[in-house]
């Protein structure tokens, strides 16, 4: 094998593994049932304020998955409108400043309280972003490798050395190969 090919093998060595995968979810799913648990047993919040501190934790990990998924599809030379991404951006600010201002604002909340709720909704961010990464790799390891007609016979992808037409795409090791393998066909 020369080093224009790239087996099967290794690119499933880029793939996540399930260590990290599980630990991704475990470390969501606490951030989230922390932060919601916090809310359940707030007593000195009112209903409202609680749905605030709800919409805001959702609007922040829709945020930041869809500017993680703009990031790696530009990153990886699929098309996205520049619109797009600086809603994304814009969307991920603004659920930031509102939980920043409203736990200042929240006079009944201890200081300690506070720390609480904004370490809860950062983890679950960071987690989230981690969670779609992860199902964007495992998605692209198995489509590059259940492709036979792309791979050939020898169960490898050649690589050729031209430039993909958008040098965008060789940003990442999915789009420099998918490209790659597209322009060789």
């Amino acid at each position: 094998m020369d080093n224009d090919t790239i087996s099967k093998s290794q690119l499933t060595a880029y793939k996540p593994t399930t260590a990290y995968v599980g630990t991704s979810w475990a470390v969501m799913l606490v951030g989230v049932l922390a932060f919601l648990f916090g809310l359940w047993n707030a007593q000195s919040m009112l209903l409202n304020e609680k749905g605030y501190y709800f919409a805001v934790l959702v609007l922040g990990l829709y945020a930041a998955i869809s500017l993680q998924k703009t990031l790696r599809d530009r990153t990886e030379g699929i098309p996205t409108t520049n619109l797009y991404y600086l809603i994304s951006w814009a969307a991920l600010a603004v659920s930031i400043i509102l939980i920043a201002i409203g736990l200042l604002n929240a006079g009944g909340l201890s200081l300690s309280e506070k720390g609480f709720y904004m370490m809860a909704f950062t983890m679950s961010l960071f987690a989230a972003v981690t969670i779609q990464k992860n199902t964007r790799d495992e998605a692209q390891i198995l489509a590059l490798t259940a492709s036979p007609p792309k791979l050939g016979n020898d169960s490898s992808a050649k690589l050729t050395q031209q430039k993909p037409a958008n040098s965008e795409s060789g940003k990442s090791l999915f789009g420099a190969v998918k490209s790659r393998m597209d322009s060789s066909e």
